[in-house]
């Protein structure tokens, strides 16, 4: 009787967790990050084919989608605070995936009819397919931005509810399950990619070049991906608004409202009308507003995005956790990442494919232990302690980095001019995914070269490099501990009203930062100015964490934030 009854609450204990909303949302945010991380390894190959296999189209997607994030983040976050969740969730979701789905169809014509669209009015139509492709593709991103807003960083919240360590465990989960999407669905992207460039062996009578319909497959299954994934996605939504009533009340809205109701009726009252004439003037006060508002000027309703948008900034730099924001901000100005660049350069140094795909698993592996370690260190030493915890860490693995530059095997040379000519030569033989691929393009385009990997390079030594990705590797178990640290507070410490537009303004900020450390490598392209390159990336990720320090330090000063620390206070939702 006891090992049945143990038996049925063991399955009553796992059906209450499926059913839960948390797995709920766990399982919507896996759709959809899978989604994205296939469109935007996806989008990038596909503009680099249309293009003759120039990187002209990639860098313009590029730069408009990290322009319209910095200067639309405050925006987008204004509109995420001024509606209600579920609208915001929803009309997120739908124009993401259904922009995704008509630009994954637009590119499927355009591959398919290429060659008749290159001869129609001298090219401009095929001209004006690639802006639209790119336009549609920008919407996408940016109602993914608002969807990850919404669900990552005030939904959970919700969820969660007054427990910091729920909201702890379901941070590192959410960040776990972008790691493992960020390296497998790109590696689906490119099966599928690879089954239409062997399928179309069988194919004849099709005006197609197999190159081109492995692309065209490519489109067709994140299209359809897409449309399945949305139609689950809305109605995981759905289910996660109706098993967290808390969800359906905004606080700044609620209350602002309610107060407006309540100031009316009482002036009605006190004029000593009925309460049925109090509700009547009420309405009447609300009728007035409306036509107020409908008489403003055409120049102030013109000016109101560019007034979100300053006062969103003004907000973000009032707030107690901006040296904390601004912290993770400086740590996306580097170039010790798993990205073009720093793989672009690895293969200067003689990695193929094949070794950096192991580094990247290596990599992804060293965040998820990051996460672990992130609710493991904020329970026994909380949250503040764990980001200056999680800061050291990560600058001690980066020493490593900085004394590659000095190691055998290293091209550090800063005789030789960032802007001299590279030689001539052929791409490596080792190419065994369309990732690799894509990472050695963009690599080019960084570099403004079209000919910097046509030879691999004979290096004499690989100490240099190995302890580059030692170190970079090794960092990121403190980079994401120290990433969920300041994405937690500021879920704790902003107020509810407000969630929307300050991960906007964050979100822009880490845009700011990206874009400066691309500009960084312009202006520096050639290998052997790398290592300065290295310097100057550990130098701001050292300032960003001494702004966290310098946070750090003052709020466990405060009694009540080292009370917060070991008491978990109720979350912040009201004004």
């Amino acid at each position: 009787m006891d090992n049945a009854g143990s038996k049925k609450n063991r399955c009553e204990s796992a059906r209450n967790f499926f059913t839960s909303a948390k797995f709920l949302i766990y399982l919507g945010h896996a759709l959809s990050t899978w989604g994205d991380r296939m469109w935007n390894f996806a989008v990038a190959v596909f503009l680099v084919e249309l293009y003759g296999n120039s990187l002209l189209l990639t860098a313009v997607y590029g730069l408009v989608v990290a322009g319209s994030v910095l200067l639309l983040g405050a925006i987008i976050g204004d509109w995420v605070d001024k509606n209600p969740r579920l609208k915001v969730a929803q009309t997120s979701l739908l124009v993401q995936n259904s922009a995704v789905i008509l630009c994954g169809v637009l590119l499927m014509v355009v591959f398919r009819f290429k060659l008749t669209l290159e001869g129609m009015y001298n090219g401009w139509l095929l001209t004006a397919c690639y802006v639209m492709v790119i336009t549609i593709a920008n919407i996408a991103n940016l109602a993914s931005t608002a969807t990850s807003i919404t669900i990552q960083r005030d939904w959970v919240v919700v969820v969660a509810g007054e427990d910091r360590s729920k909201l702890a465990d379901m941070n590192a989960t959410v960040r776990i399950i972008d790691q493992l999407t960020n390296i497998l669905a790109p590696m689906l992207v490119g099966q599928i990619m690879s089954f239409g460039s062997h399928f179309c062996g069988f194919i004849s009578g099709w005006d197609l070049c197999s190159v081109y319909l492995e692309y065209f497959l490519g489109c067709g299954f994140i299209s359809g991906w897409n449309l399945c994934s949305m139609c689950l996605e809305y109605f995981l939504l759905w289910k996660v608004y109706q098993k967290t009533p808390a969800l359906a009340i905004k606080a700044g809205q609620k209350e602002e409202d309610q107060e407006l109701k309540q100031l009316n009726i009482q002036q009605g009252l006190e004029s000593g009308q009925k309460p049925a004439e109090g509700s009547q003037l009420m309405n009447k006060v609300e009728l007035a507003n409306a036509e107020s508002q409908k008489k403003l000027s055409c120049c102030h309703q013109m000016s109101e995005p560019i007034r979100t948008f300053r006062d969103g900034w003004v907000a973000y730099y009032n707030q107690s956790i901006f040296f904390a924001g601004m912290s993770l901000a400086f740590l996306y100005m580097t170039v010790l990442g798993f990205d073009c660049i720093t793989t672009g350069y690895a293969y200067t140094q003689g990695l193929n494919g094949s070794v950096l795909s192991l580094l990247m698993g290596a990599s992804a592996i060293s965040g998820i232990c990051g996460t672990v370690a992130f609710t493991w260190m904020r329970k026994r030493c909380g949250l503040i302690r764990t980001g200056f915890i999680s800061g050291l860490a990560q600058l001690s693995c980066l020493l490593l980095c900085v004394v590659s530059v000095f190691m055998p095997g290293s091209p550090f040379d800063l005789t030789v001019s960032p802007f001299q000519d590279m030689d001539d030569g052929t791409l490596p033989e080792a190419n065994p995914t369309p990732l690799a691929v894509l990472t050695t393009e963009l690599q080019r385009l960084v570099n403004g070269s079209t000919t910097m990997y046509e030879m691999e390079p004979q290096v004499e030594s690989y100490l240099s490099v190995s302890l580059l990705f030692a170190g970079v590797i090794a960092a990121r178990v403190g980079l994401w501990s120290f990433d969920l640290t300041v994405t937690q507070l500021i879920q704790e410490n902003v107020i509810e009203s407000e969630r929307g537009v300050i991960n906007g303004i964050q979100n822009s900020m880490n845009c700011l930062l990206d874009l400066l450390h691309f500009i960084m490598v312009i202006l520096a392209p050639n290998p052997e100015a790398f290592g300065l390159l290295v310097i100057i990336s550990v130098a701001f990720i050292a300032m960003g964490h001494m702004m966290y320090f310098r946070f750090a330090f003052k709020s466990l000063r405060s009694p009540l934030e080292q009370k917060a620390e070991t008491d978990s206070p109720p979350l912040p939702s009201v004004v």
